[in-house]
């Protein structure tokens, strides 16, 4: 089962972005995740099996230009998340069917998402479920 994610599911959607985002810390994460939940052009599905939380998708709405794209605003699929046992279950698929149903019901005519060069796990879900590859990038820093 996949619902749209409430405020007393703030403690399952940290929990399981921490796995998706272990660099982070978890008050960090949680105080993000509350404030993500709060917001009108945001939104987490949150996937249930036997009632436990498996999985969840974050989803907002960006209307600054987002790379590839041709609109404004568009759907972005900010995270996405399933379990290691409950994976290859169409679980995944689901989710970012939400994310995109409510992008279009939020005046969307495109969705957008993105990966680290290296998660060839992440390019295969993405080039699977539909997406095209837009762009690729190399992001540099400069301590000063």
């Amino acid at each position: 089962m996949i619902r749209t994610a409430k405020a007393e599911d703030l403690t399952a959607i940290t929990e399981l972005a921490l796995l998706l985002w272990p660099d982070h810390e978890w008050n960090e994460l949680k105080e993000e995740m509350a404030e993500i939940l709060s917001d009108k052009n945001a939104v987490f599905f949150l996937a249930l099996t036997d009632g436990a939380p498996v999985g969840f998708a974050q989803c907002q709405i960006r209307f600054d230009y987002v790379e590839g794209t041709r609109s404004s605003p568009v759907g972005y699929l900010e995270g996405i998340f399933v379990d290691e046992k409950q994976r290859n279950k169409g679980i995944a698929k689901e989710l970012l069917r939400c994310c995109e149903s409510w992008s279009k019901e939020n005046g969307c005519t495109e969705f957008a998402s993105d990966c680290e060069l290296d998660n060839t796990d992440s390019l295969q879900f993405h080039l699977k479920t539909g997406f095209e590859e837009a762009n690729r990038i190399i992001c540099f820093r400069k301590g000063l």
